[in-house]
């Protein structure tokens, strides 16, 4: 009997060591071709690619795959179809993708299999997108509706966190968005309210960068027009000290002016991470995690641990921990020409900064639901292994409490996993300029730097009305 339920044993273990091999793999890894096609700029290949990723379409996946079905329509230019798909993920946020399920699949599993939230910057890129398709669409009034949404992410982005300064509670560059918007819309004084509350946050930081991207000039700049506009004479006078920067008013070309936003790069991917911790007693005689190094101590969560098994038996757990490695950009540096002159473009999102400051932020809470989850699972294992010693006929091990203990351990084994998850069309950075238009067709000169120092050039064509024009240029590679 103990033999053959061994050799059942040892079956079972070669047939999940063959899915755990698969299942190592991180995300980026199963769904490649999609953002390889991305990167090559073919992107109605890649929209293909992603209808029938079968990863994408697990219920689990779906935020993802709306945001990803969003920005590769917008891509392909369908920005009506890009919008259906952001507005359905917009939703899905609203109502929460959390819940008492999600929360046991992510206790009794590990994160990969629970559902996709999204990253917190991610949530702000979708009103970027959301934003320019309305602008791309003339749709003025609901372009202004998402730079009214943006106000309301940063309100949740700051109650989440309570407003503290080492935490990612706004984003900068979305605020600059907005002012953009309302500039567009002709709507001075919220325009200048947006660009105020962007400089804002630049000037709460150690020399004015934020997460990566220093203020950019054009922004300070635009913020002084504003004021000069409105009559804020008081505010003018504010930042020309602040910014060391007289103010000099100019009028746009008679045919309005153009917003570019380049897009450079593709975002970081998140790769699995084993550490190691020591389960020990403090001070307090409580549980608490220590690296190998003692250089990091996380408390047992109390919200996971509720206290029905011992850890005493516990000594060391591995952990499986995401990690973002940014991917170095084709293309180093861009530089705009007209017939008259010469444009250079300033960083306005660094996502790389980004992605990898935020997952920092998060890594003690995270990492202590996480320990405390795997030392609840190597606890049952040690319970297991223990009752089965003499506990079988003629006080013999009892085979079914050994194997049952083999079996959690060797459960433990497979399920530890890192969510190597994340929105992996986006940027790597995104900077921006503005360009003076004339009248009528306007024929603007892209000149595109790579690291050989090879340049690469590029004509688009915009048409001067008078307004204020957007555009994004995508360089994903």
């Amino acid at each position: 009997m103990k033999r053959s339920f061994n050799h059942i044993l040892k079956t079972s273990t070669i047939v999940l060591l063959m899915f755990f091999v698969y299942g190592c793999a991180s995300y980026n890894d199963k769904v490649a071709s999609y953002y390889k096609k991305i990167s090559t700029g073919d992107y109605q290949a890649a929209e293909k690619d992603l209808v029938k990723n079968s990863l994408l379409k697990k219920p689990r996946n779906k935020l993802l795959y709306l945001m990803e079905m969003g920005r590769v329509s917008q891509l392909n230019k369908d920005y009506e179809a890009s919008n259906r798909y952001f507005n359905e993920a917009d939703r899905l946020l609203e109502i929460g993708l959390g819940n008492a399920k999600d929360a046991i699949v992510g206790a009794l599993v590990n994160p990969m299999n629970q559902n996709y939230k999204g990253e917190d910057f991610e949530k702000f890129m979708i009103h970027y997108y959301k934003a320019l398709n309305y602008l791309y669409l003339n749709n003025t009034e609901d372009a202004i509706v998402e730079a009214r949404r943006i106000t309301l992410q940063s309100q949740e982005q700051t109650d989440k966190f309570n407003d503290r300064k080492n935490r990612y509670t706004k984003d900068a560059f979305s605020l600059m968005l907005q002012g953009l918007i309302y500039e567009h819309d002709k709507d001075v004084n919220n325009a200048f309210i947006a660009y105020r509350n962007a400089v804002e946050v630049y000037l709460d930081k150690t020399d004015s960068v934020y997460y990566g991207t220093p203020l950019p000039n054009s922004l300070k700049y635009d913020v002084m027009r504003m004021a000069y506009l409105n009559g804020f004479d008081s505010e003018l006078q504010r930042f020309e000290k602040l910014f060391n920067m007289p103010y000099k008013h100019y009028t746009s070309g008679e045919g309005g002016e153009l917003v570019l936003f380049w897009e450079n790069g593709v975002a970081p991917v998140k790769q699995q991470e084993d550490l190691f911790f020591s389960l020990v007693k403090g001070s307090n005689n409580d549980f608490v995690f220590t690296n190998a190094a003692g250089t990091i101590f996380i408390p047992i969560d109390r919200n996971v641990y509720r206290g029905s098994t011992s850890l005493n038996d516990v000594h060391s757990v591995r952990v499986a921990f995401p990690k973002y490695v940014t991917q170095p950009s084709y293309y180093q540096d861009a530089t705009l020409k007209t017939d008259s002159a010469t444009y250079y473009f300033e960083k306005a999102e660094d996502i790389n900064d980004l992605a990898v400051a935020t997952l920092k932020q998060r890594f003690a809470k995270e990492m202590g639901k996480t320990l405390t989850r795997l030392a609840i699972k190597k606890a049952a294992e040690y319970t297991l292994k223990e009752s089965a010693k003499g506990s079988g006929k003629n006080g013999k091990d009892n085979a079914l409490l050994e194997g049952l203990g083999f079996g959690v351990q060797l459960y433990g084994l497979l399920s530890e996993k890192a969510d190597t998850r994340n929105w992996q069309s986006l940027p790597s950075q995104i900077s921006y300029t503005r360009v003076p238009l004339k009248l009528g067709e306007n024929k603007i000169t892209i000149q595109l730097k790579n690291n050989d120092g090879n340049n690469l050039t590029d004509t688009i064509k915009i048409q001067g009305n008078g307004t204020l024009k957007f555009l994004s240029y995508p360089t994903l590679r």
